[in-house]
């Protein structure tokens, strides 16, 4: 922990700890005194897709997997790379890297976690006969073969990883990347328990058959109600975990979300009702929680679609969304407008605003009307299509008026809402006109944000593909110098700004609100929380 905080004196943890010397305890402030029932409840947006790590693609899920699986590394408060089940690495060209794995890492039925483990769960997150939507996150670092695995030219147990004994793991990359080793804290990196996958197949993960080596345990899952976990005494470092249950609620209507938090029955929301954030701001300023976030809110076009096939319509449409009236009016809690992909949090990159975010909106309406016209759709003939988003009323709040900023251009829309698991379905099965979309960095790198618009990249549902833009973003992972890299990235947003096949609307913000007695709770740029650095003080 990068934290300068002074531990809490050695009865009080021996106490709580069974006996835990004061260099194992919490993270805790001096002074602290600890509620005696240390138990977290999280508002969690909607209910998990999955909780197999090598088969989630979203936030909802990795909030949870977070807290029952631990990669070989783990991201810090700051956001900053720190050691997980690997004590230690090293490479000498960015493209072997040896990891070193802790002896006392333990799966929670008492089997020790090793490198055999993590070679399974690399091998299996590429296989195809695994259908793992976020595949192509260990294609993009270059893992040697795993195009071709991905792509079923060659054999998952060809990659380019193994296990050199029990507790030595190395991956063997085509590419010198140096950015590597920030990856590897992601949900698709986490080791898998082979026994249990094989023994229990697609039920491994229900409560009573998952065994995970995280901090927590799953002990409940009640769908559509709550998600419960428990601490895992088998974690290497349970001794330093103070919270002793985290309970997970998939509340989709954030303001139920946030009456509950208001009635106590909620510790910490997922998120925030626009219309009650200054509110909450006058009311209870120290329980607003607003933090900077790598990540960029933004409307995606099914380019395989007439008539988003056309450039002209995608550029129309995306000119006349008012980002400022977006960020500042509709949501208000400090997000900024988005004119590129990646957002001006990113770590190391600064993106250039694009020619056509410095016209005057009026200007902006007058081009995408004209564009419009070109394409083919004016008064006798109007442009119409479907607005896909998740069910979440900020969400809703957002489609209802760039909808009707579309509409001054004679455009009408018709909006079309669905819950969180078939709204992922929807666009990956490409049955969709126009779609919200969101896309927060797995690392701190602008690449982690520009990867997605290429060809192969899983979660391109747009399926936009250009030549020019994929070739740019492969060169980039030839680049160790940052400033090489990034004038290759400015490149690829020129192409985006070009193409336009995505409409960017806002940079997010994370805001939400904490109770007062939840203590270690981080400003982290990735939103990546841990339950096990987090504890409940006397209130």
């Amino acid at each position: 922990m990068t934290h300068k905080k002074t531990m809490i004196n050695t009865l009080l943890v021996a106490a709580l700890f069974g006996g835990a010397t004061m260099a194992q305890a919490a993270d805790v402030p001096a002074g602290t005194k600890l509620a005696e029932v240390q138990q977290l409840v999280k508002g969690n947006g909607s209910e998990p897709a999955t909780l197999d790590p090598h088969k989630t693609e979203g936030t909802v899920e990795s909030n949870i997997l977070r807290d029952l699986f631990e990669g070989l590394v783990a991201s810090g408060p700051k956001g900053e790379v720190l050691p997980g089940v690997a004590e230690s690495w090293e490479t000498a060209d960015n493209k072997k890297y040896v990891f070193h794995l802790r002896k006392d890492a333990k799966w929670s039925n008492g089997d020790p976690v090793t490198a055999h483990d993590f070679e399974f769960a690399f091998k299996r997150a590429v296989d195809p006969k695994t259908a793992s939507p976020y595949s192509w996150y260990l294609e993009i670092p270059t893992i040697v073969n795993a195009s071709d695995i991905i792509a079923g030219k060659k054999p998952a147990d060809t990659l380019g990883v193994k296990a050199v004994d029990d507790y030595t793991f190395e991956v063997q990359l085509e590419k010198a990347i140096p950015y590597f080793v920030s990856m590897l804290s992601h949900t698709t990196t986490y080791p898998v328990p082979k026994k249990v996958v094989e023994k229990f197949g697609d039920k491994w993960t229900q409560p009573g058959n998952m065994v995970s080596n995280g901090a927590y345990v799953l002990k409940d899952w009640v769908v559509n109600e709550r998600v419960d976990v428990e601490r895992n005494k088998n974690y290497w470092n349970d001794a330093k975990t103070v919270i002793n249950k985290v309970t997970y609620l998939p509340i989709q209507s954030t303001n139920a979300e946030l009456n509950r938090y208001l009635a106590g029955e909620v510790d910490m929301t997922y998120q925030m009702p626009i219309e009650r954030f200054k509110q909450m701001k006058k009311e209870k300023p120290d329980e607003l929680k607003v933090t900077g976030y790598v990540g960029t809110y933004y409307y995606q076009y099914n380019v395989k679609r007439k008539p988003f096939d056309d450039v002209r319509v995608r550029t129309a449409l995306s000119y006349a969304i008012d980002r400022n009236v977006i960020a500042d009016k509709v949501m208000g809690q400090g997000q900024t407008p988005g004119y590129t992909l990646v957002p001006d949090f990113v770590d190391g990159f600064k993106p250039v605003a694009p020619e056509w975010s410095k016209m005057t909106q009026a200007e902006r309406d007058a081009k995408a009307k004209a564009l419009l016209a070109e394409a083919g759709f004016d008064a006798s003939k109007p442009l119409k299509f479907e607005l896909l988003y998740n069910t979440d009323d900020n969400h809703k709040k957002v489609a209802v008026a760039v909808a009707s900023m579309w509409k001054k251009l004679g455009v009408q829309v018709s909006l079309v809402n669905q819950e969180w698991k078939t709204y992922l379905e929807t666009k990956k099965q490409g049955q969709f006109d126009v779609g919200r979309a969101g896309w927060i960095a797995d690392y701190n790198e602008a690449s982690s944000m520009l990867d997605l618009m290429q060809t192969t990249h899983g979660n391109n549902d747009g399926k936009y593909s250009n030549p020019a833009f994929d070739k740019l973003m492969s060169e980039s992972r030839d680049q160790v110098d940052v400033e090489a890299r990034n004038k290759l990235y400015v490149q690829a947003e020129e192409i985006l700004a070009k193409d336009m096949p995505i409409a960017p609307i806002y940079q997010y913000v994370t805001a939400r609100m904490v109770k007062p007695y939840v203590g270690g709770y981080p400003a982290n740029p990735l939103d990546n929380l841990y339950s096990k650095d987090m504890y409940i003080v006397a209130h």
